[in-house]
Formats: C-alpha cells, sequence, structure tokens
C-alpha cells in the first residue's frame, strides 16, 4: 500500500500519479489534500508520513510546488527517509543506498512524464542491503 499527499500546489501532478498507481494496479490511500484550495503542506506530509512510520502503509510520497516543504515535514517523523528526486538516478540511488520510505516531488519542478518516470523507478528498485548503507542508515536512524 502506498500512501500519497499534496498541498494545493502539488494536487495537479498527485493526480497523475493517483492515475499511474490505479492503472499498475497499485493499491495506495489519498491522504489529501482534494482540490487545488490553499492549504498547508504540513498537514499532509504528517499524514503521509505517520502511515509509513505506522507501518499501514509500506512508501509514501508527497508532492507539494518544490517538494522540500513537504519533505522536511515528513522527515520530522522517527522511522521516515523521505528524499526530494527531481530524476531518476536520485529516485533509483535513494532507495538502494538509502532505503528512502518516501518520496518527495516538486509539482512546479518536474513534469508530469518525467515525475511518472520518477514514481515507477523509486517503487520498483530495492534496497541494496549492504552492510555499508545499513550501517549508515543506522547512524541516520540514532542521531
Amino acid at each position: 500500500m502506498i500512501a500519497i499527499g499534496s498541498d494545493h500546489g502539488g494536487y495537479a501532478l498527485k493526480q497523475s500519479v493517483i492515475r499511474y498507481l490505479r492503472e499498475k494496479n497499485i493499491p495506495f490511500e489519498d491522504k489529501g489534500c482534494y482540490n487545488e484550495g490553499s492549504c498547508d503542506y504540513p498537514v499532509y506530509g504528517r499524514a503521509v508520513a505517520e502511515a509509513v512510520a505506522g507501518g499501514s502503509c509500506e512508501k509514501g510520497i508527497v508532492i507539494c510546488t518544490t517538494g522540500i516543504g513537504i519533505s522536511i515535514t515528513a522527515n520530522k517523523i522517527p522511522g521516515i527517509r523521505c528524499a526530494v528526486c527531481a530524476d531518476s538516478l536520485s529516485a533509483r540511488l535513494t532507495r538502494l543506498h538509502n532505503n528512502a520510505n518516501m518520496l518527495a516531488l516538486g509539482g512546479g519542478i518536474v513534469g508530469e512524464n518525467l515525475a511518472l518516470e520518477i514514481v515507477d523507478t523509486f517503487l520498483n528498485t530495492d534496497f541494496s542491503g549492504e552492510e555499508r548503507h545499513l550501517r549508515r542508515i543506522g547512524l541516520i536512524e540514532n542521531q
């Protein structure tokens, strides 16, 4: 299960990602927002992060205008490793090396085609499990 959320600046791109998830038969929970009316990204970043940290969802995708604010919010929740990605290589490496469990996108930064490629890469790349990466994740978690 994937948790997904956005603010008004990421709403349109979130709708595209939801279409992608439906086409791929990937189950998801939409944590809001539900229209383009002005709203506060921390509300939705936290809702997605809590679903992932709590175990009801395996991964999360959050979207605001830049991806930055909503990722900062998500990373405040213990156990979350949320990475802002604007290219597929970053999405692949954050899964391989950091075992990131959340992806943040900037609705005003990446276009739909690139965003869907990033989502596909993020969701379909497994963590390497290498000792050096496990050690580094442990250091992050214990700070």
